[in-house]
């Protein structure tokens, strides 16, 4: 009798800010600059927090929304601008890792898993905070929010994201924050792991993922859970 083969390599997916990059600071302080072109005053960064998941622009977006203020679109792509430069001047003066996320990519790495980033940010500003991170070289794919033309939650950036990598929707997982991510893999057909201390206002355990954890301690055992151990 042949032997079986062995299952395809895990392909682990992640999303950026607020699940695999405490990036907060610096996006409050971009809004803030972007608010103050505007002259109106810096929003709450518990605040800011829960705006955070879909884009730069709808961050932007959000926070006007937030002081009432609706403005032409040519307004609006000024203050977007605003934010972007101010963003890439400073784009990891305060950002950094999440606790134990980086013994965690170690860990997935070494059992042979694919990993891949998959986030709302535009691409180049994905590549150049894992770069500033030193994280950059240690995904086979970093798919922004403008990578494939439409972000998440449509599926297409994650389905592109795991085939960059050569990997396998059926041994695929995302690892997420938010609504949008939960979303996103369901909309893929592949199990999410959400982290309990991104960016949301809803509850993580009312997000719909399949497992929640609060620290990249539990991401294996989660992803044993899930029946998917890399």
């Amino acid at each position: 009798m042949p032997l079986a083969s062995p299952p395809a390599p895990l392909t682990v997916v992640f999303d950026l800010d607020g699940t695999l990059v405490e990036s907060a600071p610096d996006l409050v302080e971009a809004l803030a600059a972007a608010m103050a072109a505007e002259g109106l005053p810096r929003l709450p960064a518990d605040e800011v927090r829960g705006m955070m998941g879909a884009g730069a622009r709808a961050l932007v977006e959000r926070g006007l929304r937030a002081e009432g203020v609706d403005l032409p679109e040519e307004r609006m792509l000024e203050l977007y601008r605003v934010f972007l430069d101010h963003y890439d001047a400073h784009i990891a003066d305060r950002s950094h890792l999440f606790p134990g996320a980086e013994a965690a990519l170690d860990r997935l790495a070494a059992s042979g898993a694919k990993l891949a980033i998959c986030t709302n940010k535009l691409e180049r500003f994905a590549v150049k905070l894992l770069g500033e991170l030193g994280a950059a070289d240690r995904f086979g794919a970093i798919v922004g929010g403008d990578t494939f033309g439409v972000a998440k939650p449509d599926p297409k950036p994650l389905i592109g994201a795991i085939e960059r990598v050569g990997g396998d929707p059926a041994r695929a997982v995302m690892i997420g924050d938010s609504a949008t991510d939960v979303e996103t893999a369901k909309a893929a057909g592949i199990p999410s792991v959400v982290m309990s201390f991104g960016y949301t206002t809803t509850p993580p355990r009312e997000l719909g993922g399949d497992v929640v954890i609060d620290h990249f301690d539990e991401l294996d055992d989660a992803l044993r859970r899930l029946g998917l151990a890399a």
